[in-house]
C-alpha cells in the first residue's frame, strides 16, 4: 500500500485537484519541490505532485478523470 502520483503540474491546479479529490473523503498528499522560498532567484520551474494511497484510487479515478477532461 504506497502513494500513487494523480497529478504533477501547476500549483495552483494540484490544489483545486486536492480540493475535489478531499471533498470525497480520500486523503492527499501534496509534494512541492520548489525552492523558490530559499533561494528567491530561482524561477519556480518543478511541478508540484499530487499522490493518493493506492487503495483510494478506485474511488477517486472518476473525480481525477473529470478533472483531466476539463482543463
Amino acid at each position: 500500500m504506497g502513494l500513487m502520483k494523480v497529478f504533477s503540474g501547476n500549483e495552483i491546479l494540484a490544489l483545486a485537484l486536492q480540493e475535489k479529490i478531499e471533498s470525497i473523503g480520500v486523503n492527499t498528499v501534496i509534494r512541492n519541490n520548489n525552492q523558490s522560498n530559499v533561494l528567491p532567484s530561482l524561477s519556480n520551474t518543478k511541478p508540484v505532485e499530487l499522490f493518493i494511497k493506492e487503495i483510494d484510487f478506485g474511488k477517486a479515478n472518476s473525480v481525477i478523470e473529470e478533472f483531466r477532461l476539463s482543463i
